[in-house]
């Protein structure tokens, strides 16, 4: 069929024809190429070190846990509902006693100011700006104190492991408590240091060292080792001064006698909420639950203690069902999407924890990375909210979503 052609005029491509204004701030440009959580990971991956993006990425033995936690938010099934008006999404609730912006939170991490100089700072800030609460780890790189003096707005929680000298742990908690932290963070799922093996294999210490490998793994990073050389040594900033591998140091440091009874002296010592963080049974749920405790998170730690251990977001329905009118369930591990938070939430958490998600913002573009992994999660969150019909979080729940299992039990545990 012959086409009637015209030589085209140039008011009909003067339309078509768009010219964006340049961006010269580099970190800007970055971060407006990324629209997703992993978009900012491969931008952490070209922007650091090997050692320093492994140790954010990888996970213990085989790392077939974190595997399994990202897939199992993948093999979900949502159910819209129609026709409602949505023209007016929130994603607010109180969380522990007080109000948030979205259902989610900035996970402790260690060894931030690895991932970029800014460390924990920059991740207080973007959180308090958002107007979700953000976790210090005890092995964190800002200390207590430093934190709260250069982000005094913003809530503020404490991760404590119990080390073997009580006392010192102790004087952890009593600081966060004088500084201003409302909840306490304990986790129970580090009795002793999983296998990180990518660790292993780089070499990782604390401080970083120079070797040939990482000498050779500057060529490409000089921004990174600028900062790092140019700013307070990297350190554990609340605990002393260590020269060795980062599990040897665990393996120092975690007891591995702490029991359920700990727990109750945990209370008497906290006058702010308890969350005990790293359930991974219904049973020990259960036993937390009835010790009083304000809530529990859902979690095996990110994957990177017991390979294979099971995954959080599979418990969380069971777990829901029979303790959720007792006490705040919150889950982590493997959350890389709005969409991600949001089945979480209908199928019974109250809140969510986010930590590599958050630290491959850090690691692409300092706290306006930070900034750009939460916005991208705040967008998911009111995207998918609006399309399956809810306005706020409170109309979410089970209907909305199904679990597929790809991996099931030949037998059920006895």
């Amino acid at each position: 069929m012959a086409v009637n052609r015209r030589v085209p005029k140039v008011r009909d491509l003067a339309p078509l024809i768009q010219f964006k204004r340049p961006q010269f701030d580099a970190t800007k440009r970055r971060l407006a190429s990324a629209f997703t959580i992993e978009d900012l990971r491969r931008i952490a991956k070209r922007r650091t070190p090997k050692a320093a993006f492994d140790y954010t990425d990888g996970a213990a033995d085989d790392e077939l846990s974190i595997a399994r936690a990202r897939q199992a938010f993948r093999d979900i099934e949502f159910h819209p509902t129609i026709l409602r008006d949505v023209s007016n999404v929130t994603a607010g609730w109180n969380v522990l006693g007080q109000p948030v912006v979205l259902p989610f939170g900035i996970a402790p991490t260690g060894f931030t100011r690895l991932m970029h100089t800014e460390g924990e700072i920059a991740g207080a800030r973007a959180a308090a700006r958002a107007g979700i609460p953000f976790s210090l780890s005890t092995l964190g790189t800002t200390a207590i104190e430093d934190l709260v003096a250069a982000v005094p707005q913003g809530r503020k929680w404490f991760q404590l492991y119990m080390w073997r000298d009580r006392d010192r742990s102790m004087a952890l908690v009593q600081r966060a408590a004088d500084a201003g932290y409302d909840t306490l963070l304990a986790t129970v799922d580090v009795p002793v240091a999983g296998a990180r093996l990518r660790d292993n294999r780089n070499g990782m210490t604390i401080p970083p060292t120079l070797t040939l490998r990482t000498v050779l793994d500057a060529v490409p990073h000089p921004k990174w080792w600028f900062d790092l050389l140019t700013t307070e040594p990297l350190a554990f900033a609340s605990l002393d001064r260590w020269s060795g591998t980062v599990g040897e140091y665990l393996s120092t440091m975690f007891d591995p006698s702490l029991t359920f009874d700990d727990l109750e002296w945990i209370k008497a010592q906290w006058p702010g909420k308890l969350v005990v963080k790293g359930i991974q049974t219904l049973d020990d749920a259960r036993a937390v639950v009835d010790r009083g405790v304000d809530g529990i998170v859902l979690s095996n730690h990110g994957g990177r203690q017991l390979d294979r251990a099971p995954v959080p977001f599979h418990l969380l329905p069971t777990v829901a069902r029979e303790l959720g009118k007792h006490t705040e369930i919150l889950v982590d591990t493997g959350i890389m999407s709005g969409a991600d938070i949001v089945a979480a939430i209908a199928l019974g958490a109250r809140c969510t924890l986010v930590g590599r998600a958050y630290l491959y913002g850090l690691m692409a573009g300092g706290e306006a990375g930070v900034d750009r992994a939460i916005e991208i999660l705040q967008e998911g969150i009111i995207r998918t909210m609006g399309l399956l019909g809810a306005t706020c979080l409170e109309e979410l729940s089970p209907k909305h979503v199904t679990q597929l299992r790809r991996l099931g039990p030949i037998s059920p545990p006895a």
